[in-house]
């Protein structure tokens, strides 16, 4: 391990037990978390939300389903079905309105603005990949979600901010950026398993790491990737380097943050001293 971010590592501050899960926030883009209506049964109920399975974990005496949220959400009633043993029913939850603020950038590369009929041939490609990473489900009991920020400096674009590129408006921004020097290295935040790397036209050389029962996170715009497809990985393990492929105006790390395959705000999952 990089002795930097070794240090870093173990400079950061112990985490309490009430950091184990993400903050609560249910709003498009978000995470809502939901107890659910099963007592004590036993083994966990099964949950599901627009078709998809999502994350259930034991929270002391009862069980709670962690629902990510997509940012296209409208406001407004969100159903939640539950299957328990034989039983099957419904649980209901609010999702509020949240507006996030915009952002203008300049790029040089005029074809990641205008992608040329051979680039759009490859993003969609991309995108099938991309998707079908951020849907991976592994059936893990104890998914550990006390993660460490997976980079050093300060935090620069947040997550959902409405992106302009020269001037046209593109999708929102799906993940969160660290202001790291080209070559720092890019950490691991919890135990997880590489399902994918790869070189992607927007999102440069990037990593996935499953965590289990749908909690996907990626790593892009490296300058190297140092983890195959397969390879299991412990908490603060390098993945690989800061960079700039892809579509970026200068060395960063974006991280992303999938659950039940919708992309979600990743400081929900940082103790409140690194949001």
């Amino acid at each position: 391990m990089n002795k930097l971010l070794l240090t870093f590592i173990l400079l950061w501050p112990p985490l309490s037990s009430a950091a184990a899960l993400p903050r609560s926030e249910p709003v498009p883009g978000g995470v809502a978390a939901i107890p659910l209506s099963v007592g004590e049964s036993n083994p966990a109920p099964a949950a599901y939300y627009n078709g998809q399975r999502v994350l259930v974990l034991r929270d002391q005496e009862r069980w709670l389903a962690l629902v990510g949220i997509p940012l296209s959400t409208k406001p407004g009633r969100q159903t939640l079905r539950v299957k328990s043993g034989a039983k099957t029913f419904t649980q209901r939850f609010t999702v509020q309105a949240k507006s996030y603020p915009s952002q203008h950038l300049t790029i040089t590369d005029k074809r990641k603005v205008t992608p040329s009929r051979e680039d759009l041939l490859r993003i969609e490609r991309e995108t099938g990949e991309i998707n079908a990473a951020l849907a991976t489900w592994s059936d893990t009991p104890d998914v550990e979600m006390d993660f460490i920020p997976p980079a050093g400096g300060p935090l620069s674009s947040a997550f959902g901010l409405r992106r302009f590129f020269n001037g046209e408006a593109r999708k929102p921004h799906s993940g969160l950026d660290f202001a790291a020097p080209l070559g720092a290295p890019v950490a691991a935040p919890a135990p997880g398993t590489v399902i994918r790397v790869g070189d992607y036209f927007f999102n440069g050389n990037t990593v996935f790491l499953s965590h289990g029962q749908g909690l996907v996170t990626l790593y892009s715009h490296l300058s190297r990737i140092d983890v195959r497809k397969g390879q299991h990985v412990q908490r603060g393990e390098t993945l690989g380097a800061v960079g700039m492929s892809g579509r970026a105006t200068g060395a960063h790390l974006h991280w992303g943050v999938s659950l039940n395959g919708a992309l979600v705000d990743p400081a929900l999952f940082l103790p409140e001293t690194a949001r």
